[in-house]
């Protein structure tokens, strides 16, 4: 009987590049800033790899979409490779492979990458219709800040949540991403927004303006995993391990029974409710340290916090605007910036979410470190509300 992967892995070194306009830097540029920096963390050789993944969703350059980048920018000593791709997920669906391989005893290292050129390929945010073995499902005039909009809608509706105090709601969470985010020095965007600015900002879709939603960014990510055995027997005492992975796609049903009423994310909840059941938390509120979730656009950070269990139903709002998020809050939420701030390059996000955990329960984050880290969460929402994947990840200190 499967007994799920808490503390099973650990890992013992990660890395982030520079998020942002990396005019300057090739894909090959990043993914070796990521790793040259999760290398020296680990504090091991190439050689002492045995499997490693590439997370990627956007490159259509790819030799034959595979993994090959990857082993020929790190030159990495042959093993395998394995590319993956999960929408926004993609990062952490590296990680997952990764993980489990040296939880099946696979292999006794493996590294995962996660890294994407979005500035480049002149990117925008938009979805693209594609043709191939499965083709797309078309929804003429549909749009990421479109879809959106109809969750902050439906939402608002449901709860009876009169519109400006939600839109006060939204603002505070794009607040808070850009005060954090000026603490973190690998973030794409480092400036402090004022409220009303976000407030008075340009409309994108009714009821998301400028400031609600996160930009386009390039940049790479990676972690290095193997048994908490092996950790000690190198030297790493106290590791950090993963307690939870789980992964939650839609199956239809958002798209076509209106049992679901598009007032939140169906797959968070499952997702978490399972990631909260293999790591054995009965209590997320006093048991999760801090998150990372999906901020993609302002208004999924307010409803995953309920998707969560971090606020009741209907109090998201409520919560956000007394600051239980905030960094100084009960649970503080995109303590390095966020999707928001820190950026978006889709492959790389999941693992950027789990280099900000990592680096706060080492007590590395300087200028932004949380006092009394012991678990972090990290989320992705990869798609739109009524089609998407949702990954739920919880990483913490080895429980013997």
């Amino acid at each position: 009987m499967a007994t799920g992967i808490k503390d099973k892995v650990a890992i013992i070194g990660m890395g982030c590049s520079k998020f942002g306009e990396r005019w300057d830097a090739s894909a090959d540029d990043l993914m070796m800033e990521s790793y040259t920096e999760a290398m020296a963390d680990a504090g091991i050789t190439k050689d002492d790899l045995g499997m490693a993944w590439l997370g990627v969703f956007f490159d259509e350059q790819s030799i034959g979409k595979s993994a090959l980048p990857l082993s020929q920018a790190l030159r990495l000593p042959n093993i395998p490779v394995t590319r993956v791709e999960n929408l926004c997920a993609t990062g952490t669906e590296a990680l997952r492979g990764a993980v489990y391989a040296v939880a099946a005893g696979a292999t006794d290292i493996a590294l995962a990458v996660g890294v994407e050129k979005l500035k480049d390929t002149g990117y925008g945010g938009l979805p693209e219709r594609t043709k191939g073995t499965f083709e797309d499902l078309w929804q003429p005039n549909s749009t990421a800040p479109g879809s959106f909009a109809q969750l902050a809608s439906a939402y608002a509706n449901k709860h009876g949540i009169p519109m400006e105090d939600l839109k006060r709601g939204m603002a505070h969470v794009s607040w808070k991403s850009h005060q954090n985010g000026i603490k973190s020095p690998k973030a794409h965007l480092q400036r402090i927004i004022e409220m009303d600015a976000i407030l008075d900002a340009p409309m994108i879709s009714y009821p998301l303006g400028l400031y609600d939603c996160c930009g386009v960014s390039d940049g790479s990510a990676a972690a290095i995993v193997t048994t908490p055995e092996i950790a000690r027997e190198m030297g790493h005492d106290n590791p950090i391990t993963v307690k939870a992975m789980q992964l939650a796609p839609s199956n239809g049903v958002e798209m076509s029974h209106n049992s679901w009423d598009g007032s939140y994310t169906l797959t968070t909840r499952i997702a978490a409710q399972r990631a909260y059941e293999e790591a054995g938390i009965k209590d997320p509120v006093k048991e999760i340290s801090m998150t990372e979730v999906h901020d993609c656009f302002s208004i999924t950070e307010l409803v995953v916090m309920e998707d969560l269990g971090l606020s009741e139903e209907g109090r998201a709002v409520t919560d956000i605007l007394d600051g239980k998020f905030d960094a100084t809050g009960e649970v503080p939420c995109q303590i390095d910036g966020g999707l928001k701030c820190f950026g978006h390059p889709i492959g790389a996000s999941g693992l950027r979410m789990a280099y900000e955990v990592y680096t706060q329960l080492r007590g590395r984050a300087g200028d932004r470190q949380l006092k009394n880290v012991n678990m972090g969460l990290t989320h992705n929402l990869g798609g739109i509300p009524n089609r998407n994947i949702s990954s739920v990840s919880i990483l913490g200190r080895y429980s013997d």
